[in-house]
């Protein structure tokens, strides 16, 4: 007779374990789902069936990875973005969904019109993919200085049946076909003195490189603004996500850089300022 329980029963012996372990249910759940890659519709028809015993141990055995720190993601090797299951590895950060705002941004503003795009530091893959997703005319083109993260990109771009370009290098020196009407930079943004108020998962798990940057967290934006000039025409636009404290000084950064260029601030959905456009005149 066979100990299994059912995916009911796996779901309440996961909530009561990580309640033991003062963790989020959310992360229990999300590794349910995609131990058996089920949508929330299937999960709930197959609450009385009972759990494959393969799937039980590893879920199991991810569940107590999840309460010692690891992010979900990472015990899964997937993440969603802007409906794409994306492959994330150690080498990836994991996709926000304040990015997806920033996506969200971009196609609000521009059309279905061909435009040639850049997506600066594209770990996953998950801006510029979702861009291409929705704007399959678009030209677009990924860059990362880590060849890990390129890989993981190029993996997911194949996965989804996108046709984009791939490049290796540093910000802006990998990029060929300029100039570009949309470039999107999501940059590592976080000063190294916010460390000691970060989560621990994210601290011993997600690569550094794309987390911190020097000066307060400016350094990346710094160098962005001094090489960007080449890379652009008149009317073309620049995308940031910014941390929720650099708002005012890295628009006042992005206006002296710029003197003609028009500087907007946007907030996120939980009322941080997250998002900063610059259209070039």
């Amino acid at each position: 007779m066979s100990n299994c329980p059912t995916f009911f029963e796996a779901q309440q012996w996961a909530f009561s374990f990580v309640k033991k372990h003062n963790c989020e249910p959310s992360g229990a759940d999300l590794l349910l789902s995609g131990e058996m890659g089920f949508s929330a519709t299937e999960f709930l028809l197959h609450l009385r069936t009972e759990m494959p015993a393969e799937n039980w141990e590893h879920f199991k055995q991810n569940v107590k990875l999840y309460c010692e720190g690891w992010p979900p993601q990472y015990l899964l090797g997937q993440a969603y973005f802007y409906g794409l299951q994306l492959k994330v590895t150690l080498e990836t950060l994991i996709p926000r969904p304040e990015t997806e705002e920033l996506v969200d941004w971009a196609l609000s503003d521009n059309d279905h019109a061909v435009k040639n795009v850049a997506d600066i530091g594209t770990g996953t893959g998950a801006i510029g993919l979702a861009l291409k997703n929705e704007r399959p005319k678009w030209q677009m083109t990924l860059t990362d200085i880590s060849a890990g993260a390129l890989a993981v990109a190029q993996e997911n771009a194949a996965t989804l049946g996108l046709e984009v370009s791939l490049a290796q290098g540093d910000l802006l020196s990998a990029l060929t076909a300029g100039p570009y009407d949309i470039i999107m930079c999501n940059p590592p943004y976080i000063s190294t003195d916010e460390k000691t108020v970060m989560d621990k998962s994210v601290l011993e798990h997600e690569p550094q490189l794309a987390l911190f940057a020097s000066e307060q967290g400016l350094a990346i934006y710094r160098r962005l603004f001094e090489q960007i000039q080449d890379y652009l025409r008149i009317g073309s636009k620049l995308y940031l996500e910014i941390g929720y404290l650099q708002g005012p000084t890295i628009v006042a950064m992005a206006k002296q850089a710029f003197p003609q260029a028009e500087v907007t601030l946007k907030r996120d959905i939980t009322a941080h300022d997250r998002m900063v456009r610059v259209v070039f005149k």
